[in-house]
């Protein structure tokens, strides 16, 4: 056979890089980048060159396991499988309850084709009301934030590199992530264009990052305080009257509930705290108002922490004050081609957010946003009563690694009466597992990004079709969704129709919308818009999305619109330009104003100003990413973890000599919640008093068949993460600012 060249989409993260995969024999036997590819352009990170190690990883499930007596997995068809899934989750609602069935949907779900859209089915029709995810551990704040300023949790503003001549990047590392929602690819490229043009970069973060080779400036930050800086660049802008609201003028509500609250905020207060001088902070909160197109990016750092929703909410403040909120080289909002089913209006929030309707059953924490600290999650398990969990779907996760306390999880997963796992292995999770249903690799199945382009600098799209044809008889993760649905609901999986049910939910879909004041297709009949489709399962949801999209032919209205068949024929993608101000389209609050100051933030400024007061401890810990990992995806591919280890302690010279350690000798590192042991990596990259860890790792777990991971296994950070540590208002997990000690074995 000779060779053919497919064109894919990069699933993996924001960057969406173009790839030309080259196959033959059915086998990949190279990816390069796709030159043409009208957004990356040829860009490429190392993760992606990889894929073809994932589709043909031997540990990679192939076929449905079912756990036997003696703890052992056996392959299994697809009936026996949801056979045996339907016994045991069928098991737990008879006996216990639906309440007692409990699902966990892991962040693979935001980058799966079927996934990404049929999560929304899967949810109401399986009748599952408790959700866990690690949403409390990367971006609650995030989604708190946008929720109470913009009326929408999943509007979240993005900076827009390509026209920005002052950018500050706190808590961010682009260099790791490609750009977390920040949707821009060759972004590290970006950040030297603005340099070029005579603009400047500033990343605020304590690790002296690969991101910072790529700016004008690092500013060294005590892990936890970045809401008190952001508080005195507030208190600056409005002391020297810097402030303007640009093209909000007349859209802000809180303005001067905002001036009366920075007034506490002076440099002066904050300086010992935060570890920078009041000078810099000064420079900084002028340079930022005085910028003609500036922006403040910030990300994970300033999410997973103790202040998290201050300090997201104070970067949007400080984007409005400064007017450079919704304005071209400032924060802007993405105009996706295919609008994502997360944007949709949420009935439960249609008089505004409020959070906490519910607590806890076991530690009383406050839901927010339906969910609460995945913590929480073991003790649930553990805790007998009234509305303990009994069984657990899981679907694209691996909470024992990624989860704060994760070790505790896994003592008490065995309890179950039932854990249904879909995944593409055998993990540290899964293992516990009595089914698991394996998902399609990455290019057996179709691929087009749905929520990522909602903070994409550019408007666009590229639609990438399976470079492999699924194997015979396999289920696609949205088929094991709606069985799985059924099964919840008492159904027999022998007489479960699963295209009947998609019917039954894309016509509801359909039927909802069409009453929805504003939506494109207002007024139509459901009948006909349903009949118009020409695809069936995600490839019907993506064209409806395409189509009722601000470029969509709205089914017939717009005779030059965008359909599917539109970006399928473009097969190195459609650019439709940059961002362009969209204010009055994206707020959905109450009084239809962008909300400055929400009382249930702003009340938070006394526990920041608590902080403040509080001794601050010898040494703190921070987590990090690396540019070939994937959180813990990628660990079993062998190019992606050989070379140097990566699962190292980083820690300043002052504070290696301080605490007896030595370079590249194995460490002990301790907090309140546990002890692990790691190579030390004495460097200056890492500011005096923080030391930093690697997520993801911990690959040692009994069970798993990772074997490529085993032989890397690093430790688990998260050992070290107190499960009670978190951002109060948001349910975040704080993963950054640990208290710990440092010492030798």
């Amino acid at each position: 056979m000779s060779e053919e060249v497919h064109l894919r989409t990069c699933h993996l993260c924001e960057s969406m890089c173009g790839l030309e995969v080259t196959v033959e024999d059915d086998r990949v036997l190279r990816i390069r980048p796709d030159k043409e590819d009208v957004w990356s352009r040829g860009y490429i990170c190392p993760k992606g060159t990889m894929l073809g190690e994932l589709h043909h990883d031997p540990d990679r499930l192939r076929s449905p396991v079912v756990k036997g007596e003696d703890g052992e997995f056996r392959e299994v068809s697809w009936e026996e499988a949801f056979r045996v899934a339907a016994e045991k989750i069928q098991a737990v609602t008879a006996n216990h309850g639906m309440q007692a069935l409990h699902t966990y949907i892991g962040n693979p779900a935001a980058h799966n084709f079927s996934l990404q859209r049929y999560i929304a089915a899967f949810m109401p029709m399986s009748g599952i009301e408790s959700v866990w995810s690690p949403g409390t551990v990367d971006q609650w704040p995030k989604n708190v934030s946008s929720a109470l300023m913009l009326g929408d949790a999943w509007r979240i503003p993005a900076p827009d590199v390509d026209r920005c001549d002052f950018l500050l990047v706190v808590g961010a590392n682009p260099h790791a992530s490609q750009g977390s929602l920040l949707a821009a690819s060759d972004l590290l490229g970006r950040l030297d264009a603005i340099q070029d043009r005579g603009g400047e970069v500033v990343v605020v973060d304590p690790r002296r990052t690969g991101t910072c080779d790529h700016a004008t400036e690092w500013v060294p930050i005590r892990p936890g305080t970045d809401a008190a800086l952001m508080m005195a660049m507030c208190h600056v802008i409005f002391r020297e009257g810097l402030e303007s609201l640009g093209n909000l003028e007349g859209k802000v509500d809180g303005l001067d509930r905002m001036k009366e609250l920075a007034k506490a905020w002076s440099p002066e207060r904050v300086e010992s705290t935060c570890g920078i001088p009041e000078a810099d902070i000064e420079r900084l909160a002028r340079s930022l108002a005085g910028a003609d197109h500036g922006a403040v990016y910030a990300r994970i750092g300033t999410c997973n922490q103790e202040f998290g929703t201050l300090a997201s909410w104070l970067t949007d403040v400080l984007n409005v004050i400064t007017g450079n909120m919704d304005r071209e080289g400032g924060a802007m909002f993405g105009n996706p081609i295919a609008w994502s089913l997360l944007n949709l209006p949420d009935p439960q929030y249609a008089e505004g957010f409020s959070f906490g309707r519910w607590k806890s059953r076991v530690s009383g924490y406050p839901e927010v946003l339906g969910q609460f600290p995945v913590s929480c999650l073991a003790e649930e398990i553990a805790t007998p009563g009234e509305g303990q969990i009994k069984g657990l779907v899981i679907i694209a996760g691996n909470p024992v690694i990624s989860s704060p306390g994760g070790d505790k999880l896994e003592e008490v997963l065995p309890d179950l009466e039932c854990i249904v796992a879909l995944d593409l292995y055998i993990n540290e999770t899964t293992c516990h597992a009595d089914v698991i249903f394996p998902a399609l690799s990455p290019f057996e199945q179709p691929h087009y990004d749905e929520l990522i382009w909602s903070w994409a600098i550019r408007s666009g799209g590229n639609f990438s079709p399976p470079v492999f044809e699924p194997p015979e008889g396999s289920y696609a993760e949205w088929q094991t969704l709606l069985m799985l649905a059924a099964i919840c609901q008492g159904a027999d999986p022998g007489s479960v129709d699963i295209g009947q049910i998609d019917d039954l939910f894309y016509g509801g879909l359909v039927a909802g919308l069409v009453q929805m004041p504003g939506f494109a297709l207002e007024g139509r009949e459901p009948a006909e818009i349903v009949e118009m489709s020409n695809h069936h399962g995600p490839m019907r949801m993506l064209d409806f999305q395409i189509r009722t999209g601000p470029w969509g032919d709205i089914y017939g209205k717009e005779s030059d619109g965008l359909t599917l068949e539109d970006l399928m024929a473009a097969p190195h993608g459609l650019d439709l330009g940059p961002m362009v101000p969209r204010i009055d389209e994206v707020l959905r609050t109450p009084s239809g104003d962008l909300e400055l100051a929400p009382e249930y933030i702003t009340n938070d400024l006394n526990r920041l100003a608590e902080r403040i007061e509080r001794a601050e401890p010898d040494l703190v810990l921070v987590s990090r990413r690396d540019v070939r990992s994937n959180n813990s995806w990628m660990h079993n591919l062998p190019k992606l973890v050989a070379g140097r280890n990566r699962c190292t302690l980083l820690i300043h010279p002052d504070d290696a000599e301080r605490c007896s350690v030595v370079h590249d000798e194995i460490t002990q590192i301790r907090s309140r919640s546990g002890c692990i042991e790691v190579v030390a990596e004495v460097t200056e990259e890492m500011m005096p008093g923080v030391v930093c860890l690697p997520h993801g790792w911990g690959h040692d777990r009994p069970g798993a068949r990772l074997e490529v991971a085993a032989r890397h296994a690093g430790v688990n950070s998260n050992h070290l993460s107190p499960g009670d540590f978190v951002d109060e208002i948001s349910g975040n997990q704080a993963v950054n600012g640990i208290p710990v000690e440092v010492s030798p074995i």
